[in-house]
């Protein structure tokens, strides 16, 4: 091992995709660790209920990993922090109401006791052997958003975390410009920025507006009001409380985690409402339709969501009636558009009125993140050196990186990667070179990595092409059937009206077992006899109906 020491970045999650952030620095023998994020999974990932990083590089180097920093509390950046911390334990740092969200998910996971939490501001610095930590305040979607300065024997790093420039926000959240140009002012070798809105022009709508649109609608309505948001959007969920009390309407939480964030907030002073404003669940249908506002989840048309679940009237204790307002605040993640569009169409059937949409579409939900003339701010403040695009799908990259060079970062200086790239700096001299192992992990129930290429495969195919279970029973001494075989079909094909299918189907079984010789069996070799079966089965079932459902030949001796 070479004596030369390098300073080395990388991602782990967050590069060509939106989510399961996490991103790694280390210098000499200290590493550390930026967030640790979830992301959802597709449609085209049957009964994964999350995704998170492949943490194999961290635990071949968990003697160097010094400490675990969060930047922000939403999902995309946190989510992952008790899958990571069950196989490595390390101290998390992060600020209060980060750190609020963060023990929510130990708790319930039971690592609470047993993990080390700091708690830091933007005044907070730390040493981490040769490298220097400090942070500094930016605009989000919610709050106690920090971005983080890395100070090393290289130079210094900078990783934003995620920001947006709102000059009038929500809860008096200003980014510190000042800091930041201080920052720029003194030499960034290296900035890590988000891309989530890079191909978006312009600036983005300052959080307030949203406020202002909340309160229009609550005054236009005249019966029960369900509005979904994120639950993490402590600003939002503030405004929603502020257009309830002008509107003399009481709240009612439907929701796990919305009623988990909300309770947090409220303890940390983050959310501040009247004694006797919120309702129980039970209480929303017995009070007057015009004094009640709903706050649910599933503004992502998560199925299992309450809003998900109101849309198709299968809610135990609520009901939305015709004429009741829903309003989604939010706009949908990409991939999620067809079930907030399904959700949409449910609650028009229902009678409801729906405002939804982002920006001037209907006002109730602006952008936490950047668009391109803040994205160049960014740059321009910080002024680096090197340059990294992160947080983006790999178009969001590309854009990011036309609008560093628009302000002047040398393109040679700009480094497209993907999760796992490494960018090596020696005598302020970057290079990519090489790769770390990462990649997904599938969190499906209580198993985390138990679901494999494989196991998905079968369950995308039991899903298409459905499944067909032959039964055969013989007799343990001489091989022979002892019944006819028993074929029962699964999501393939009725099987009254395919009798003759499957007529054919049991005689060709026949056929294969009493051409096999008995010794075979009397060997244990009834795997060699399912194959035969299971091929012969397959190019009958295609030649006949054009499917390959799944076929499992089941052998009882007797």
């Amino acid at each position: 091992m070479s004596t030369t020491k390098n300073l080395s970045v990388f991602a782990l999650g967050g590069i060509n995709e939106i989510g399961k952030n996490m991103y790694v620095l280390e210098y000499g023998e200290d590493l550390l660790v930026i967030d640790c994020g979830s992301k959802f999974p597709d449609e085209s990932l049957l009964g994964v209920d999350l995704i998170i990083q492949d943490i194999s590089y961290l635990q071949e180097n968990k003697d160097r990993i010094r400490a675990l920093l969060v930047t922000h509390g939403h999902e995309d950046h946190i989510g992952g922090i008790p899958y990571l911390l069950k196989q490595l334990n390390m101290p998390v740092y992060a600020t209060r109401l980060t750190l609020g969200l963060i023990e929510l998910k130990l708790r319930e996971h039971g690592l609470l006791r047993d993990t080390e939490r700091v708690l830091v501001d933007n005044e907070s610095t730390y040493e981490f052997g040769e490298i220097t930590v400090s942070f500094f305040k930016t605009s989000h979607s919610i709050p106690d958003c920090l971005g983080i300065v890395f100070e090393t024997p290289e130079g210094t790093v900078v990783h934003t975390g995620d920001f947006k420039f709102d000059l009038t926000p929500v809860g008096g959240d200003y980014a510190d410009l000042h800091k930041m140009a201080e920052i720029g002012k003194n030499g960034v070798l290296l900035l890590l920025s988000e891309s989530t809105n890079a191909e978006r022009t312009g600036f983005s709508l300052s959080e307030r507006i949203v406020g202002e649109h909340i309160e229009e609608a609550f005054r236009r309505a005249d019966q029960k009001i369900f509005i979904s948001t994120f639950a993490s959007n402590v600003h939002r969920l503030q405004q929603i409380i502020d257009a309830a009390i002008k509107t003399n309407r009481k709240i009612g939480l439907l929701g796990r985690s919305m009623v988990n964030v909300f309770s947090v907030a409220e303890e940390l002073g983050y959310l501040t409402l009247p004694e006797g404003m919120l309702i129980e669940a039970n209480q929303i249908n017995g009070m007057d339709p015009e004094q009640v506002v709903v706050i649910c989840t599933g503004s992502q048309g998560e199925p299992m969501a309450a809003l998900s679940r109101l849309s198709t009237g299968t809610y135990r204790q609520v009901s939305i009636l015709p004429g009741d307002t829903v309003i989604l605040a939010s706009s949908p993640i990409p991939g999620n558009e067809k079930s907030v569009s399904r959700i949409v169409d449910n609650l028009y059937l229902l009678g409801a009125k729906v405002i939804y949409g982002s920006g001037s579409a209907s006002g109730m939900h602006v952008s936490g993140h950047g668009f391109q003339e803040e994205l160049k701010l960014m740059l321009t403040l910080m002024k680096p050196k090197y340059f990294i695009p992160i947080h983006g799908e790999y178009r969001m990259l590309q854009q990011h990186r036309i609008l560093a060079e628009s302000v002047g970062v040398e393109g040679e200086n700009i480094f497209i990667i993907n999760n796992g790239d490494v960018v090596d700096i020696q005598q302020s001299v970057a290079r990519q070179t090489r790769s770390v192992q990462a990649g997904h992990v599938f969190v499906d129930g209580l198993g985390v990595g138990e679901v494999g290429k494989i196991i998905l495969r079968d369950r995308k195919l039991l899903a298409e092409e459905g499944m067909l279970l032959i039964v055969i029973t013989m007799s343990k001494s001489d091989g022979k059937l002892i019944m006819k075989p028993d074929t029962v079909s699964r999501g393939f094909i009725y099987e009254r009206e395919a009798e003759e299918l499957f007529r054919e189907l049991n005689e060709l079984v026949v056929t294969i077992v009493e051409n096999t010789e008995t010794e075979q069996l009397s060997r244990g070799r009834k795997n060699d006899l399912k194959h035969t079966i299971r091929k012969s089965v397959e190019k009958l079932l295609f030649a006949r109906t054009k499917k390959r459902p799944m076929i499992l030949p089941f052998i009882i001796e007797i």
